[in-house]
């Protein structure tokens, strides 16, 4: 036989069981409006992590120029202009350079 008992011990149960199973089912919608939105803002952070790239590689290409190798031949074959390279001590200059020596020494 069935007492009065068991069967409010039986609804309280499954009235517990329901509470647990839409509690549940509430949790379950939570999350997935959590991960859509985490989705939504994971593709706008790689779209702006995809531009700010192309944007570094665009100033990159423009900021430093490919410098063309030396050519040592062509380098060789040039002149120096004659203003650039120091003049030869004439005599008198070089005398009183040896001169101050000689006064420093003495």
């Amino acid at each position: 036989m069935v007492s009065l008992n068991s069967v409010n011990s039986l609804q309280t149960a499954v009235a517990f069981a329901e509470r647990k199973v839409q509690q549940d089912r509430d949790q379950v919608a939570q999350d997935e409006d959590r991960l859509d939105a985490s989705r939504s803002l994971l593709q706008l952070d790689s779209q702006s992590l995809t531009k700010a790239q192309q944007d570094s590689s665009r100033a990159q290409a423009t900021a430093a120029p490919r410098l063309s190798s030396p050519r040592l031949d062509n380098a060789i074959e040039q002149r120096i202009p004659s203003g650039v390279l120091p003049k030869p001590p004439t005599l008198n200059s070089l005398g009183q350079t040896i001169g101050q020596l000689i006064n420093v020494e003495a």
